[in-house]
């Protein structure tokens, strides 16, 4: 949703822009075009696998420091981030939450259940417990409530039965636990609700391991301090949890008289865009902006 991106956040030269969530660069390189001459794009990333990578192609395409400044950190402390680099608000502020292509297609990294690998699931590698560790400590009732808040799971009970007597450790067994077990319980479950289900585990995991639901609800605290008079905020999410928050943030701050306009209905990717690549399939775009 690069274009959609753009035109929301409307980037233009000598302004101050964060990407609060680098990932690729995807959006950073399209955002610092249009920031020249003399603007300056802000990336935040925690995760220290693909940060140094996506630094190095943007410095190979030319962004030196004082047009791009990198920091390694979680968005959820923007407002100590920002005032590192020495500014106390900025002109607009992009965030995409979920995973980056370069992080799902690692099989390493335990993202993708088409991918054999560790069951990790963390943004981080270097901090926290990976996923299976956390799905060996909690037990039917605690999984099932999981995978209720972070996933809307419909057969939450079912499959957090299923999990807590196989104890999966790997991306695959996780798989074969929920697709299996859900096909032997629910025969007339279609085949494409199985794999929804299977998504949906992977999801409410990856929310729980890297606490994401809570650096978000930080975040939108935060982003009115964070944008200078007339500012705009761009956020992408990829689920009802997400999406929830971010739509009651902005209908809040518009009440209060903190944003002037908000998106009163998501945006959605262009058809275009979802048959190429059905990642953005489920991608929803809000936006806002900063009272005067």
């Amino acid at each position: 949703m690069v274009a959609e991106v753009l035109r929301h956040l409307q980037p233009a030269p000598g302004q101050v822009v964060v990407d609060c969530t680098l990932g690729g660069g995807g959006h950073a390189r399209a955002i610092l075009e249009r920031l020249q001459p003399g603007g300056r794009l802000i990336g935040i990333d925690v995760d220290p696998l693909e940060l140094p990578a996506t630094e190095s192609r943007l410095r190979a395409a030319g962004f030196g420091p004082d047009a791009f400044v990198v920091r390694r950190d979680n968005f959820a402390r923007l407002p100590g981030v920002l005032a590192s680099i020495g500014h106390s608000a900025v002109d607009a502020i992009l965030v995409d939450l979920g995973v980056s292509s370069m992080q799902h297609d690692t099989a390493a990294r335990g993202f993708s259940h088409k991918l054999a690998g560790p069951l990790d699931l963390r943004m981080d590698p270097t901090r926290g417990t990976p996923a299976w560790e956390r799905l060996a400590a909690l037990d039917e009732y605690e999984l099932a409530q999981v995978l209720d808040a972070h996933a809307d799971e419909p057969h939450a009970r079912l499959v957090a039965r299923l999990l807590v007597d196989a104890r999966p450790r790997t991306t695959h067994a996780l798989e074969r636990v929920v697709r299996l077990g859900l096909t032997a319980a629910i025969p007339a479950l279609p085949k494409a609700d199985v794999k929804m289900s299977v998504r949906r585990t992977f999801q409410a995991l990856r929310i729980l391991v890297n606490d994401e639901l809570t650096a978000l609800d930080a975040l939108l605290v935060a982003l009115p301090a964070c944008l200078a008079p007339g500012g705009r905020v761009v956020v992408l999410t990829f689920h009802s949890g997400e999406d929830r928050r971010v739509k009651q943030a902005f209908r809040s701050g518009r009440r209060t008289g903190l944003y002037t306009a908000i998106a009163d209905e998501v945006v959605r990717s262009a058809k275009a865009e979802t048959f190429a690549n059905r990642r953005a399939a489920s991608a929803k775009l809000r936006w806002a902006v900063r009272a005067g």
